[in-house]
């Protein structure tokens, strides 16, 4: 028997990506991409590289770069060692990751891959002839970028808006891996724990359900009523926000809308309270805010557990998880959504990006969902290898 010495996490997620590994033999055979460059702008971490071989199997030159926080360098040092121009590295400053983005654009790829809408955004102030189109991953990233169709007016995918994104990775694997985050920061118990879930899409209902599996008591806040009379009947609690705020000792923020929780919620929250973000961007809870407060007396960082605690004037305390930044992927041995689940998303992406590589869509595609018959092809062939 042969043993390799010290197989890392990449290769542990590689080999664990079925559904990219058939998809990246077929691209072997037929080349979509073959004399295209791809640029992305994506979590740079092991899953992404699956993804990312699997481009390059069929043909493409990439250059990539991550998004705010969640870039890690082993994943940048392997793409670079597979010669992958990988542009910057881990930051947290907008600015900084801005440049990456205009970095990225001056290479004009042919397609685009993208996620939170950084690329498209840009693309819509300084377009270029070349670009055929491309996906975009996010619900965040589709509210941002569909005021811009006619300014961007070619075909972008939105990967987010399939059922398979929608209940593979955002209902069960967010909701997982969210839960999971708690306890990889906090090492706290959730039994009896009051848990107030912001957001009652999926990403929100998965979470609920992950907690409340946990033995929790869940309460759910949305701003749509028919999102609220959901969770009613699913069985949560759904009491007035400053309620809900009130009684939590955790609130996990999943809406994609910005300043959820702010200075202003200082007076309400709990003491002990703990803070947890699982949207894309780290605006959901004004940290910032919080820390500049008059009611804020001390901060004190735990750096080594991406735990900063509030310290309030009157003795409460307020827990902030990884800055407010999406939680599963910030802070120690952040793992991020499952391999099955992000086997299931980036399939969706490749077979998308062959879609607008063949030139058979056109500006009418603009900020759409995934075609029809894509979801079928990645449903089908997922069930053939689990099965």
């Amino acid at each position: 028997m042969t043993t390799s010495s010290h197989p890392s996490r990449i290769e542990w997620v590689g080999q664990s990506c079925a559904l990219l590994r058939a998809i990246a033999a077929e691209f072997e055979t037929t080349l979509p991409f073959k004399g295209l460059t791809i640029g992305t702008a994506i979590h740079l971490e092991p899953k992404t590289i699956a993804l990312l071989m699997t481009l390059r199997a069929g043909g493409a030159q990439l250059v990539a770069t991550g998004n705010l926080n969640s870039t890690q360098p082993a994943t940048v040092d392997y793409l670079k060692r597979q010669g992958i121009t990988v542009i910057g590295g881990q930051t947290t400053d907008a600015t900084t990751h801005s440049g990456f983005i205009d970095a990225l654009l001056d290479h004009q790829p042919d397609l685009l891959l993208d996620n939170g809408g950084d690329l498209f955004a840009r693309v819509a102030e300084r377009p270029y002839g070349t670009l055929l189109g491309g996906t975009e991953e996010t619900t965040s990233g589709r509210t941002r970028l569909e005021p811009m169709r006619d300014a961007i007016g070619l075909p972008v995918l939105v990967i987010n808006d399939s059922p398979i994104k929608q209940f593979a990775e955002n209902r069960h694997a967010v909701g997982q891996s969210l839960f999971e985050s708690y306890m990889r920061f906090t090492n706290r118990s959730t039994n009896g724990k009051r848990v107030t879930v912001f957001g009652y899409g999926a990403c929100g209902k998965g979470t609920a359900a992950c907690f409340r599996n946990a033995y929790s008591a869940v309460s759910v806040v949305d701003v749509d009523p028919v999102a609220t009379l959901e969770a009613h009947l699913d069985g949560f609690s759904t009491p007035r926000p400053d309620d809900a705020i009130r009684s939590a000792d955790v609130i996990v923020t999943v809406t994609g809308s910005a300043s959820i929780l702010t200075a202003s919620d200082l007076a309400t929250l709990k003491d002990g309270v703990i803070l947890l973000n699982g949207g894309h961007f780290p605006h959901e809870t004004d940290v910032a805010g919080m820390r500049a407060d008059n009611a804020v007396v001390a901060a004190e960082t735990y750096a080594d557990e991406g735990i900063e605690t509030l310290v309030l004037a009157d003795g409460r305390r307020i827990h902030i998880l990884g800055a407010g930044h999406m939680a599963n992927l910030a802070g120690s041995r952040a793992l991020g959504n499952s391999v099955e689940s992000m086997d299931l998303g980036f399939a969706l992406q490749a077979r998308c990006l062959e879609r607008v590589a063949s030139r058979t869509l056109d500006a009418s595609m603009c900020v759409v969902p995934v075609p029809g018959d894509i979801d079928a092809m990645v449903a089908s062939a997922y069930l053939e290898l689990h099965r």
